[in-house]
């Protein structure tokens, strides 16, 4: 049996005076060299852990609503009084401290041991309980799930299925740093999966579902039956169709080992990328100072023209020309030229002929269900999985997360919505692992994306489709701006640049459930959004 912490594994400090601190406000404060975030609440003191569980941002310059902080950088929020992680990115809780005001003085206690992350306690298999809960994908949809699941007791089995060599990672990481290794972005190594028995089974396909007899065929020939289903199987990359595109040297970035290779054969050659997608944008501004040169060919006139608006795809483009990264804009590739399989040069259609050791699509993803061709499951016509707002497909016991999910959005009058961001394949997770276990939960999550490109993060939340107008504060071409985008009277997204807290307090205003009027987004001021 564990022991709790005794009196002289801890260290108590005064850390300010009651007065210090309003309802309201936070402070980071320092006990023992942990950074602890001291928050005031309807009169009373909280701590908990100062730094975010996911990437480790200073959560003292994010944004507090209530007893809910969230992270500045990627959006993760956490209960400032329990600790407990509430939205995503990121897997694990706060650690809290005792806090204890005495004549007019704060004291908070911190154990010596230091302690930057808390797991929530879990449960594991016992056996015995005949039950199987089957996840199909190994992603964070997948793994949130069954981490959920065993949160809340669940005894049964947990088998997750994926056809990747590795274990779940971190795979936002793969278009970031393209040579990182392995062990650094698992999103948990193997022991922990035994210990709590989440089993998971590696370089498998599933080939078929049969919903009636709850069983699902792999592609080596055997199969499995459950109870319950979660399909959080992702999307794939979308193929070139154009004469060439089948030659070896033309890659897909779709897993740790795309990347490595993709790293491995552009180190001091011509890397030719296709598709101003997020995902081609970061590998270009990766391979801008490895590859001998980088060129980008674009459909539109500016990179991300219709999701975050021509300006800030100016300034973007701008930012890769800087470390001579050439665009090919307003234009299509024509045919791929090789010699023994390998492609040589990319031929335009405006007859533009570029040379290239290396070809990386990157113009869009396709829902990965074709397994379930045969089956009753509903797809939609773009062959995403349909869900309600409990994940629930239209079969009982089978429920559907992530990036093949079309799910309706709660801030958007539950519009019928396929996003592909990590922080909801994460909430999509959890709110089926609840629902699986008839704890009724909706999904209620505000989108929140992030980009990176030379080591400058554009942080986005909301839903933007269909915006008419975008008002920006500060400036673009400075590089240091928080855009508005409109639609009728109605903020519906943000994205920003170096103006930190701000798209965190967007997200929490549209979380909280209120609008943010056009007339809020052009006012010159901006004490509404209460940055610091």
């Amino acid at each position: 049996m564990s022991m709790g912490p005794t009196p002289c594994d801890e260290v108590t400090e005064v850390v300010c005076l009651e007065s210090d601190l309003q309802d309201g406000q936070m402070k980071e404060v320092e006990v023992n060299h942990h950074k602890i975030l001291l928050v005031r609440n309807e009169g009373k003191f909280s701590a908990v852990g100062g730094l975010c569980t996911h990437y480790g941002a200073p959560l003292i310059k994010g944004a507090l609503v209530g007893n809910r902080v969230r992270c500045p950088w990627h959006g993760a929020c956490f209960n400032t009084t329990t600790g407990d992680i509430e939205e995503y990115p990121g897997l694990d809780s706060l650690p809290t401290y005792k806090v204890k005001v005495e004549a007019g003085k704060v004291y908070v206690t911190a154990d010596k041991q230091k302690l930057t992350k808390r797991v929530k306690e879990m449960s594991c298999r016992v056996p015995g309980v005949c039950h199987t809960v089957l996840l199909i994908g190994g992603g964070p949809a997948s793994l949130q799930c069954a981490e959920t699941l065993r949160q809340n007791n669940y005894r049964g089995r947990i088998i997750m299925v994926t056809k990747d060599e590795q274990l779940p990672l971190d795979k936002t990481k793969l278009s970031k740093a393209m040579n990182i290794e392995v062990e650094k972005i698992l999103l948990r190594p193997s022991d922990f999966l035994q210990q709590h028995g989440i089993e998971v089974w590696k370089e498998k396909e599933v080939v078929s579902v049969n919903t009636e007899a709850k069983t699902v065929a792999f592609n080596d020939g055997t199969s499995q039956h459950y109870d319950q289903l979660l399909i959080s199987t992702g999307a794939r990359a979308r193929a070139m169709q154009c004469p060439g595109a089948e030659m070896e040297n033309v890659k897909l970035l779709e897993s740790y080992k795309d990347a490595a290779g993709i790293y491995q054969m552009s180190m001091g050659k011509k890397a030719v990328i296709i598709g101003t997608s997020f995902i081609g944008m970061e590998v270009a501004a990766y391979l801008s100072d490895k590859a001998a040169s980088v060129a980008v060919v674009g459909k539109s006139k500016f990179p991300y023209q219709f999701s975050l608006g021509p300006d800030i795809g100016k300034m973007t483009m701008k930012m890769l020309e800087e470390k001579n990264v050439k665009f090919y804009m307003s234009s299509g590739v024509a045919e791929m030229r090789g010699v023994n399989g390998r492609v040589k040069e990319i031929v335009l259609q405006n007859g533009d002929v570029l040379p290239a050791d290396v070809v990386i699509v990157g113009i869009g993803v396709i829902p990965n269900s074709d397994f379930l061709k045969g089956s009753i499951v509903e797809v939609d016509s773009r062959n995403a999985v349909v869900v309600d707002k409990f994940m629930r497909t239209n079969i009982p016991d089978v429920f559907a997360a992530g990036d093949v999910a079309s799910f309706p959005l709660s801030i958007r009058e539950d519009k019928r919505v396929q996003i592909g961001h990590w922080q909801l394949a994460q909430a999509h997770g959890r709110v089926a692992a609840l629902n699986m276990l008839n704890k009724q939960t909706e999904l209620n999550s505000v989108p929140f994306f992030w980009t990176v490109l030379l080591g400058k993060s554009i942080r986005y939340t909301g839903y933007g489709e269909g915006y008419t107008d975008i008002v920006f504060k500060g400036n673009v071409e400075e590089r240091k701006f928080l855009a508005f985008y409109i639609k009728g009277d109605e903020v519906v997204a943000a994205a920003s640049l170096n103006f930190d807290p701000a798209v965190s307090k967007v997200a929490e205003i549209i979380a909280t459930g209120k609008k943010i009027t056009k007339s809020q987004a052009e006012s010159e001021d901006l004490s509404w959004l209460q940055l610091p």
